[in-house]
């Protein structure tokens, strides 16, 4: 350990950025504020302290990172008193939101990010007086609110509620025009929308005096797609005053005659009086007798990225978190290079595809693998292979096809894993299944959860019944050893994270143990 706190130290300081860049803004304040003063001064830079980030998006929720009391005390009592002039942007969850923003004044905060919010906790968060009247009517000009509701019409309805309540606290928002007073409005939603005419755009109508917009939906309509004649006829030209417009919308349409099909070609040209780069492709599905229509502002700024194709045309989404995939024609394994280099952040991956794969080749060994590209994965954490061929539970599993970092939680049927692992014996899958650090499982097994300890991996032979001879729960144990140690290390998360006089070093070493993994070349 002491080596490698010195190794660290003796970086230079252009180094040292180098790697804390590659890092969570959140880890690299918790671990290193306080070591000594030459970590501090680097830690303070703007890069890593205008805009915090509280929040993780999965699939389909925002989760808080402050997950233990004891981040959260240590980031309000120790790290926000002394970065509290250099934030200018927050991203908090609700459960949190109000013990951050109480922690400590901070004089140049602008934006503000809510995120899995409610009326209940809107309430709670806007009748404060001291917030109410300082912090929210005095200085933030650029609200971004996130809301996480099953109901979409309820929804709809309570943004409108929240909205009445934000406009008599946050007197600095500059526009709304049914709601004068909103500048800047993002509303993305990760389910379909099936009343896009009547709940979306009269929402959009209220906001006449808009600057700058963004939209990232799915939605069914039932005459023509969403294109460029219908933004500027329906949004664009009710917006006088908009000057910067993003977005990723996804239209789905029923063929009713094939005659009257549109292709890319047709949706491009709708563009063309566009000042940003417009990408568009369409979709025939002809299973379920629809087709599909994406159209997206490139570069994008969207932190998700939904049903990818195989005709997805590529391109580098550097913002992008969360992806799914789905498709009626099989993705073959350079498919999934290319998703892997277009989105090379990506921390979430969702894939629905039961079509084999055509291009079959052999996984014994790497011998036989001498022209297939290993693909690697270095921040997906969250795998969800439910709804799939088999060959695509191979695809990431074999570890002659994909390369994951550890600490991964995979949401898979019990059924499907227990085919692939050949009754958890096959070699091939032995180092991939040692990374998962979680596991979900469907069918037999329905609640059953990973990682085990030794009660719940008994209850969880027991639930199985006849299914798993006793053979099979010793190798299912054996190749998914690593689900158990994972979770006991992720149990000491906060001891290896807590900084003091007797564990700093071992923050070095866990921060160090990150860095190898970087690859990072240097002349130095």
């Amino acid at each position: 350990m002491e080596y490698s706190c010195i190794g660290l130290n003796n970086l230079p300081d252009e180094i040292l950025m180098i790697i804390f860049q590659k890092l969570n803004n959140i880890d690299v304040l918790y671990s290193f504020q306080g070591v000594n003063q030459r970590l501090n001064k680097i830690i303070h830079d703007p890069i890593f302290t205008s805009r915090l980030s509280f929040v993780k998006w999965l699939s389909d929720d925002f989760i808080d990172l402050f997950c233990f009391d004891i981040m959260l005390n240590r980031f309000c009592l120790k790290i926000l008193p002394e970065i509290h002039d250099k934030i200018k942007w927050l991203d908090l969850e609700s459960s949190s939101m109000k013990h951050v923003l109480h922690a400590i004044i901070y004089p140049n905060l602008d934006t503000l990010g809510l995120y899995n919010i409610n009326e209940e906790s809107a309430r709670s968060l806007f009748i404060d007086e001291t917030l109410s009247s300082g912090i929210f009517k005095n200085q933030i000009t650029t609200l971004i609110t996130v809301y996480n509701h099953n109901d979409y019409e309820k929804m709809i309805l309570s943004v409108e509620n929240i909205f009445d309540k934000i406009l008599t606290v946050f007197t600095r928002l500059i526009t709304f025009g049914d709601l004068p007073t909103l500048k800047c409005f993002y509303l993305s939603c990760d389910r379909t929308t099936y009343d896009y005419n009547g709940a979306i755009l009269p929402l959009l109508y209220r906001m006449a005096n808009l600057e700058e917009l963004g939209l990232c939906l799915t939605v069914y309509v039932h005459e023509t797609f969403i294109d460029g004649n219908h933004l500027k006829t329906n949004i664009i030209d009710h917006m006088p005053r908009l000057n910067q417009f993003t977005f990723s919308i996804h239209s789905f349409l029923f063929i009713r005659n094939e005659m009257n099909f549109l292709s890319t070609q047709d949706i491009q040209r709708t563009f063309i009086d566009f000042p940003n780069n417009i990408i568009s492709y369409v979709e025939f599905l002809p299973e379920t007798k629809q087709s599909l229509c994406h159209i997206y502002s490139y570069p994008s700024v969207m932190q998700y990225y939904g049903i990818i194709t195989n005709n997805f045309p590529g391109g580098l989404f550097e913002y992008v978190r969360v992806i799914s995939l789905f498709d009626e024609y099989p993705f073959e394994h350079d498919f999934f290079l290319r998703i892997q280099k277009s989105f090379p952040f990506m921390e979430t991956l969702s894939l629905n595809n039961y079509k084999s794969q055509n291009d079959k080749q052999s996984y014994q060994s790497n011998n036989d693998n001498r022209n297939l590209s290993l693909i690697k994965y270095s921040f997906l954490n969250e795998l969800y292979i439910i709804n799939v061929h088999d060959d695509y539970i191979k695809e990431f599993l074999f570890d002659t096809k994909t390369c994951f970092q550890n600490n991964v939680d995979l949401h898979i049927k019990y059924e499907s894993l227990e085919r692939v692992t050949q009754n958890f014996t096959r070699d091939a899958t032995r180092i991939n299944c040692a990374k998962i650090s979680k596991l979900y499982t469907t069918d037999s097994i329905a609640s059953s959860y990973c990682p085990f300890d030794q009660r719940k991996q008994n209850e969880f032979y027991q639930s199985t019944g006849d299914e798993i001879t006793k053979l099979q729960q010793q190798n299912f144990h054996h190749l998914l050893s690593n689900v158990e140690s994972t979770y006991s290390s992720n149990d000491n998360y906060l001891s290896k994270y807590t900084i003091d006089d007797n564990n700093s070093q071992i923050t070095i070493q866990s921060i160090d143990k990150q860095i190898e993994e970087l690859d990072i070349h240097s002349d130095q």
